[in-house]
């Protein structure tokens, strides 16, 4: 997948749970990252991130670090 889409759609989860009351926004986009995105979407994300994660909200960058990073 492109970076530009990868980031789109990422944005697109941290917008959803920022709009929502729940304290713990981060813990939910990385539950639906983890629930519903497939390890190779994980892992550019996680990758992305690494180089600084330009063009993330910064929810996603937080839910990173609870993103399952894939097993080979």
């Amino acid at each position: 997948m492109s970076p530009d889409k990868m980031i789109y759609m990422a944005n697109q989860i941290a917008t959803f749970f920022n709009s929502q009351p729940d304290a713990d926004k981060a813990e939910k986009v990385a539950g639906h990252l983890n629930d519903f995105w497939d390890p190779r979407m994980r892992q550019q994300l996680l990758d992305h991130v690494a180089r600084g994660g330009d063009g993330l909200d910064p929810v996603v960058i937080e839910a990173a670090k609870k993103v399952h990073e894939p097993v080979d």
